[in-house]
């Protein structure tokens, strides 16, 4: 069983006067929240009010970067140029980091959101400008990503500190993908299956598939979406699971 865990949430995904999620209701239960950057979702007001809001419960932050993809919420898999793609996460990186800097905080980590985390765990060139553009603005920041995925490999390759992350609340299928959103049971809602998900995870390196396999996953930190519904729940039940059991639920630099 792994002593330490990271328990993370992808946070500041309101846009102008719409809110999403219940931040804080769920920061209290988690170590660090990864903050979109504007193009998938957040504006600068709604980013600053989620930093602020990490400050005070004393959660680490990171860079959430996705595709310029506003209606479709980042989940859409856009073709991209490779340096188009290096250079709009530059872009949504950089910004985070200004941003940050006002509240006093520091990017602890860099995680991709949806469409293009999927992508850049199995496409070599994604992953590349992924990594290329952590490199030239934060090289100092944890790249979060799949495990066993290519994204993590190129970074490694290419000095970057890594960590491999699961999900608690999302179903996987056999290769090690996150099963479709459309697909019926693909949202964990259940706060005792999510918790039980997580623990399993930790302490066993396991997870159950939708295909009915067991699946090896070796995991440094664990995620929690903020807009699955009654996130904060199911965060607490996780968090609770896991101190149950002995594990340290620490930020992602102190999981080593």
């Amino acid at each position: 069983m792994a002593s330490r865990v990271d328990l993370n949430a992808d946070l500041g995904e309101g846009f102008g006067r719409w809110r999403l999620g219940e931040e804080e209701r769920l920061l209290p239960w988690i170590t660090s929240a990864s903050v979109a950057c504007g193009f998938h979702a957040g504006d600068p007001r709604t980013i600053r009010r989620t930093l602020a809001l990490a400050r005070r419960y004393g959660v680490a932050v990171g860079a959430h970067p996705g595709y310029p993809d506003l209606v479709g919420f980042g989940r859409r898999d856009l073709e991209m140029d490779p340096e188009d793609l290096e250079a709009a996460v530059v872009y949504q990186v950089g910004a985070l980091q200004g941003l940050a800097a006002t509240e006093g905080l520091t990017l602890q980590h860099v995680k991709a959101h949806g469409a293009l985390y999927n992508r850049a765990a199995r496409d070599p060139g994604a992953a590349a400008a992924v990594v290329r553009a952590v490199q030239a603005v934060c090289p100092e920041a944890i790249l979060l990503g799949p495990p066993g995925s290519v994204l993590l490999e190129q970074a490694r390759a290419g000095g970057l500190t890594t960590a491999a992350e699961g999900f608690a609340d999302r179903a996987y299928r056999a290769d090690g993908s996150l099963a479709g959103r459309a697909l019926a049971g693909a949202v964990l809602e259940d706060p005792r299956h999510v918790a039980e998900q997580a623990l399993r995870l930790v302490a066993e390196g396991r997870v159950a598939t939708l295909d009915g396999d067991d699946l090896r996953l070796e995991v440094q930190s664990l995620c929690v979406h903020g807009d699955t519904p009654g996130a904060p729940t199911l965060a607490r039940a996780v968090r609770e699971a896991l101190q149950a059991a002995g594990v340290e639920v620490r930020r992602l630099g102190e999981t080593g």
